[in-house]
């Protein structure tokens, strides 16, 4: 099938990993996939949550929001409800889930590192766009403790990215954006390290359920997608893996 922007069913859309794109957070990466456009602060804390005193051991956690005018109608902020949404909720929960995977807790110390997500400009795939952009974040902020010495070794155990796929009008697509995800039969979240390891899968037959065949290329094919974004990522983090 023939899709919006002329790019093939396998094909990622153009990627953009801008780093330090702020000042003042320990790291800062505006990620941009297509028209969807994310920054990613990673902050260091002193401190954990209470269920983590005494153990010795860190914490990673993560917060998402939109901006009112990120998609095409206006949205109200979280806060004039005074309580998060159920999907804003949901969708933290991965990012942090995500990030934990793949960090170890005991070589961070007792202090926590959050990543805050924000979607400047949303065009589907804000979930996964926040795990890959903000893992170079979460990357920037751990290497500044390892120079200041805060921590003897970056905590990092693999890198992790996640992708959009999906079944539109009969054909398995990777990387939706919101027109070919809003008439998605299957839609489907895939986050992965760089080990070959699934972390978390989030799949949904939209329309009608799907077969093992169709879940089957659906995997292989956010394999494959997620296996460049972190080509991505280690380009865009260079000079941390490989020193300037």
């Amino acid at each position: 099938m023939m899709r919006i922007g002329g790019r093939k069913q396998d094909e990622l859309r153009d990627i953009k990993i801008t780093r330090n794109f702020t000042k003042h957070a320990e790291g800062a990466v505006l990620i941009e996939a297509g028209d969807t456009k994310v920054l990613c602060t990673a902050t260091v804390e002193e401190k954990v949550p209470p269920f983590k005193k005494g153990s010795n051991q860190g914490w990673v956690t993560a917060e998402y929001s939109m901006l009112p005018r990120a998609t095409q109608v206006r949205n109200s902020r979280d806060i004039q409800r005074l309580k998060i949404n159920g999907r804003t909720s949901e969708i933290q929960r991965l990012i942090g889930r995500a990030f934990r995977s793949i960090v170890d807790l005991s070589l961070l110390g007792e202090r926590t590192i959050i990543i805050d997500c924000d979607v400047i400009q949303a065009d589907g795939g804000t979930r996964t766009a926040s795990i890959t952009g903000g893992f170079v974040a979460l990357m920037d902020a751990c290497a500044k403790l390892k120079e200041k010495r805060l921590i003897k070794a970056i905590p990092i155990k693999a890198f992790v990215a996640a992708v959009s796929v999906g079944v539109v009008n009969g054909s398995e697509l990777l990387d939706l954006c919101y027109e070919e995800d809003s008439h998605a039969k299957v839609d489907m979240n895939v986050v992965m390290n760089d080990k070959g390891q699934f972390i978390e899968v989030q799949g949904t037959g939209e329309q009608s359920p799907f077969s093992k065949t169709e879940l089957e290329k659906l995997l292989a094919l956010g394999e494959k997608g997620i296996q460049e974004l972190i080509v991505l990522q280690k380009m865009a983090l260079k000079d941390v893996l490989y020193g300037k």
